[in-house]
């Protein structure tokens, strides 16, 4: 099953000593780019909260956001940093009153506290410390998952895109076979007719001509390039539904796909021909765009 690399997850578990949230958002990129924004009591788990997020997520640029705030009491050993927060508060202050406002003092004191390292939890005990750690886990779990699950959810709709796209760009075929049969026989008979015009008779060499004529046509025969075309996207589909399936293979299809379409535009010397590939051009460069999107 296709799975984009555009997802969204976040989840928000609660004890009786912190709230945790995970926030978890992501886009295409050919690499995997993480961003973690972890408070810095919990720098030391950024390591293994990047290797949670590569093997779930793959690929693409990832933005993950953990915030863990004291509840309740506080937790059974977190404590406010006091000396800090008069601190933070004297400076703040200060601030304010150099920039020429006088500050509001509550407002002063709600800033301070969300200053870093406002809050002590050295004071907690072993037990409450793992079992923190256990609940920040399980919250990065279930933000990863529901990512997870939205980067599926938009593989399906990517999945059907592309085989609406392949399916015009069948259609279309279609329509240049249907053409290409009177293509010849037309070209055929216009190059007879130039050269009797040219001549005023009938009395140049028919063989030579006809030997000419073949030469001709050939340079400007399509038939390789539809059988090959017709083989490039009924491959697409079936990578589609193949386990494997993965954006860079998708990819390299439709440059395949591409080079067929535009040989088939240059040998065609045909306006209504053309005008057809252009229009398969467009529906290729929509699925392009798209596989860009696949992890």
């Amino acid at each position: 099953m296709l799975k984009s690399m555009t997802g969204y997850g976040k989840a928000t578990f609660e004890s009786e000593s912190i709230s945790v949230t995970a926030e978890v958002k992501s886009l295409n990129s050919k690499f995997l780019d993480i961003y973690c924004r972890i408070p810095r009591n919990y720098s030391e788990r950024e390591i293994e909260i990047r290797n949670l997020i590569t093997q779930a997520l793959e690929r693409g640029k990832v933005e993950f956001n953990l915030t863990v705030t004291p509840v309740g009491q506080g937790g059974s050993g977190t404590i406010v940093n006091r000396a800090l927060v008069k601190a933070y508060y004297r400076d703040l202050h200060q601030t304010a009153e150099d920039l020429g406002f006088a500050p509001v003092p509550t407002d002063v004191l709600r800033m301070a506290l969300m200053m870093p390292n406002t809050y002590l939890t050295d004071a907690t005990t072993e037990d409450q410390q793992v079992a923190d750690l256990a609940l920040i886990q399980k919250t990065v779990h279930e933000a990863l998952k529901k990512c997870t699950e939205f980067r599926m959810q938009e593989g399906v709709a990517l999945n059907k895109a592309f085989k609406d796209g392949i399916q015009r760009i069948t259609d279309i075929l279609i329509e240049i076979e249907e053409l290409d049969k009177f293509r010849i026989p037309g070209v055929r008979e216009r190059l007879r007719k130039n050269v009797r015009d040219l001549l005023g008779d009938e009395s140049f060499d028919q063989n030579r001509f006809e030997q000419e004529l073949v030469y001709y046509i050939e340079k400007f025969d399509i038939s390789e390039e539809k059988v090959r075309l017709k083989n490039h996207l009924t491959y697409f589909i079936e990578t589609l539904q193949s386990k494997e399936s993965n954006g860079k293979k998708l990819n390299f299809i439709s440059q395949e796909i591409g080079r067929e379409v535009n040989t088939i535009g240059s040998k065609a010397n045909d306006s209504a021909i053309q005008h057809l590939v252009v229009q398969m051009k467009d529906e290729l460069e929509k699925i392009k765009e798209q596989t860009a999107n696949i992890i």
